[in-house]
């Protein structure tokens, strides 16, 4: 996973100064040396310290940074979350990566922290997706874990999630789940299975197979999500999933299911306002 933010890292900046930042080039010296500090410029979840921290090494190891407020704090308007001294021509071509990164996490973080609040007192914890921007899925999966939400799987790789158009392309709900388990032996993995379902007869088929560590709940309301826990009453872990809003979270929560997975906090989240000026 490292190898993956190391080639984003890279690439971004390749996207950013292509053969050279030349406004910075025109009008610094090469020797010029300052101070530059991360200013908060609303409330919100700190996250992306420590991606800040090595975006800045990747770029230019002299740099000196220097933390105030580590990552997942919450932080008001005006807090001044970290300074960074160094030569000047560094501090202005890592300055727009950074931010971007960290007001992107940022976002994610504070949005998680409000969704995972609103859980208080439940068993219930909330989940992030696959529903990610392409290439920052890690930063954004660790921004959920700083807002105190719970990272579902990273990938394809980590978990046999199998959807519905896995149960119909497979033929059903019997034939997905025996297929998993013999495709697990043959290649000698160990991965936690789940299995979603859209109605109550999905539902039966899946008690009566067995063979699953959790069951996805995929577009049920209140009173069918209801029973539903009653029927599976604590085999399985149970995640509820679609058409789920912030108003309504809590009323799922209540029925007593494990997880809520919630794409919002990824896929469309407000990003932190922040900036990062000279000291």
């Amino acid at each position: 996973m490292d190898k993956l933010i190391d080639d984003l890292i890279k690439l971004a900046f390749a996207e950013d100064i292509g053969d050279g930042d030349h406004t910075t080039l025109c009008c610094i010296p090469e020797t010029a040396m300052g101070k530059s500090h991360l200013i908060v410029k609303e409330d919100g979840v700190l996250a992306g310290v420590e991606m800040a921290r090595r975006i800045f090494h990747d770029f230019d190891p002299s740099l000196k940074m220097t933390v105030f407020i580590p990552d997942g704090s919450e932080v008001k308007k005006g807090d001044i979350a970290f300074e960074v001294e160094g030569k000047v021509r560094s501090l202005l071509q890592t300055e727009r990566l950074m931010l971007n990164v960290m007001q992107r996490m940022s976002g994610v973080a504070t949005t998680t922290r409000k969704y995972v609040k609103a859980l208080e007192g439940t068993k219930t914890r909330v989940l992030d997706t696959r529903k990610t921007t392409p290439g920052m899925r890690m930063m954004e999966k660790e921004a959920v874990r700083l807002g105190g939400g719970t990272n579902h799987r990273i990938g394809l790789f980590d978990m046999i999630l199998l959807k519905d158009n896995h149960v119909d392309f497979a033929g059903g709900i019997e034939q997905a789940i025996t297929r998993a388990h013999n495709y697990l032996k043959e290649k000698g993995k160990n991965l936690k299975i789940e299995i979603e379902v859209r109605n109550f007869d999905e539902l039966e088929q899946v008690l009566r197979v067995g063979g699953v560590d959790r069951i996805m709940l995929d577009n049920f309301d209140i009173e069918r999500t209801k029973e539903a826990v009653r029927r599976v009453g604590g085999r399985y872990e149970i995640e509820s999933s679609g058409g789920i809003t912030f108003d309504t979270l809590r009323d799922y929560a209540e029925c007593g299911v494990d997880y809520i997975s919630v794409g919002a906090l990824t896929h469309s989240v407000k990003s932190l306002d922040m900036s990062f000026k000279a000291c």
